[in-house]
C-alpha cells in the first residue's frame, strides 16, 4: 500500500492559494476520513451512575422551577465527544428529566424525535396529540418528530425518566427547532396501549386496508414487556441474548425512524456476547447488577445506571446478581440501515 502525500509536501504558495479559494486537498486527510479496518472513534465506553446523578437532579428541582426550565434535564455527555455537544454517542442524546408534583412541562413540538423511559415515581403522564399516557416505571413512551407533547405530574414525590433523542443527527443537519403551543385538550379515553394494541399479532380490523399509521402505539408498558422477556427466556439457550425490539404493531418496523429500542434480559449469572455491530448504543439498567466489557474496558453497572457503547465495539455483558437483570437499549441501527451501511460482524 503506497504512502499518501502529506500536506507539507505541497508548496506553501499552492496551499495558500487553495485556502484563499476555500479548497482543501483530500489526499493528505484521506486516511483520517476513511481509516482502514474500523472507524476512528472518539466515543468513550463509560457508565453514568444513577447514584451520582439523582442527588444532582433533585437539587436541580430545588434550584430551578419548571417555569424557568421548560424541561428540567441533566444531559449525559460523553467526554470523548465534548461535554458541550451533549452526546452520549455521536447520534444519541440521553438526558435524565425530573418533574415534581403539580408541575407541567409545557406543550411543544420539535423536529428531533424523542422517547421517554420511566425510571422512578408515580403519577406522571405524557400527552401526545391529545392522547394521555400514564408513566409507570419501565414504560417506554414515544414523542415522535412533529407531534405535540407535554408532561404532567398528578401524584406524590419526584418522577424521573430517561430521554433518548436523535438530536445530534438532526442538529448536525441544521434542522433542529421547536415550537411552543397551548395546553392540549385531552381525549377522554385510555391510551392505545390499554385498548387498541393489547396483543401482538392483533390490530384493529377497521383500519386493516387503510394507509398505515406511522405511530399507532406510543406507550409500551413495562409490565407486558417484562412478561414477554420472561417467556422468551424459557425457549432461549443460555448465553444467547433474550432480547425484544419495540416495533410498530401495524408494520413490524422499528417504532421510530432514526433510533432503535429494545429490551434485554440476562438470567442470573449469565454472560452474553452480542454480535459486533456498526451501530452505537446506550444501555440503561432497569433491574439488576452486572458488568459490561466494552472494547476491553470493564464497566460495573447497577439499577438505573447508563452505559455508552461506541460503534463497532466488542461487547460482553454479565449479570453478576442472583436475580434476572433487565436492560433497555437505544441504538442507531435503523438510521444506518436506511443509509445502507449497517453491518453485523459475527465472530
Amino acid at each position: 500500500m503506497s504512502e499518501l502525500g502529506k500536506l507539507e509536501d505541497l508548496p506553501l504558495d499552492y496551499r495558500n492559494n487553495l485556502t484563499a479559494q476555500n479548497l482543501v486537498p483530500l489526499w493528505p486527510a484521506l486516511r483520517a476520513a476513511l481509516p482502514h479496518g474500523i472507524p476512528s472513534r472518539n466515543t468513550k465506553p463509560m457508565v453514568w451512575k444513577y447514584s451520582d446523578i439523582r442527588p444532582q437532579l433533585m437539587l436541580a428541582g430545588e434550584l430551578t422551577p419548571i417555569e424557568k426550565a421548560e424541561r428540567r434535564v441533566l444531559v449525559l455527555a460523553n467526554p470523548g465527544l465534548g461535554l458541550e455537544n451533549m452526546q452520549a454517542t455521536p447520534t444519541i442524546y440521553i438526558g435524565m428529566q425530573l418533574i415534581l408534583p403539580g408541575e407541567t412541562a409545557p406543550n411543544h413540538v420539535h423536529s428531533p424525535s424523542a422517547v421517554r423511559f420511566v425510571i422512578e415515581g408515580n403519577g406522571g403522564f405524557t400527552a401526545v396529540n391529545g392522547e394521555k399516557m400514564p408513566m409507570e416505571r419501565g414504560d417506554l413512551i414515544l414523542t415522535p418528530s412533529g407531534l405535540w407533547h407535554e408532561h404532567g405530574h398528578e401524584g406524590d414525590g419526584p418522577v424521573v425518566w430517561l430521554d433518548a433523542l436523535d438530536l445530534p443527527t438532526v442538529f448536525a443537519m441544521e434542522a433542529s427547532y421547536c415550537l411552543e403551543g397551548d395546553p392540549q385538550v385531552i381525549r377522554n379515553q385510555p391510551d392505545a396501549s390499554q385498548t387498541t394494541y393489547r396483543r401482538s399479532g392483533l390490530v384493529p380490523f377497521a383500519g386493516l386496508h387503510q394507509p398505515r399509521n406511522k405511530y399507532p402505539l406510543k406507550r409500551f408498558p413495562w409490565s407486558e414487556t417484562r412478561a414477554a422477556l420472561e417467556d422468551l427466556a424459557t425457549v432461549t439457550n443460555t448465553g444467547q441474548p433474550v432480547q425484544l425490539a419495540y416495533v410498530n404493531p401495524e408494520t413490524g418496523e422499528s417504532c421510530m425512524p432514526v433510533l432503535g429500542f429494545s429490551a434485554i434480559m440476562l438470567r442470573p449469572g449469565e454472560t452474553i456476547a452480542p454480535v459486533r455491530r456498526s451501530s452505537s448504543a446506550v444501555l440503561h439498567v432497569i433491574e439488576g447488577d452486572g458488568q459490561a466489557v466494552v472494547d476491553g474496558e470493564e464497566l460495573s453497572w447497577a439499577e438505573n445506571d447508563t452505559v455508552a457503547v461506541p460503534t463497532h465495539a466488542v461487547v460482553k455483558i454479565r449479570n453478576t446478581g442472583k436475580s434476572p437483570a433487565f436492560l433497555f437499549q437505544v441504538d442507531d441501527a435503523p438510521m444506518q440501515q436506511k443509509l445502507g451501511f449497517f453491518e453485523e460482524f459475527p465472530e
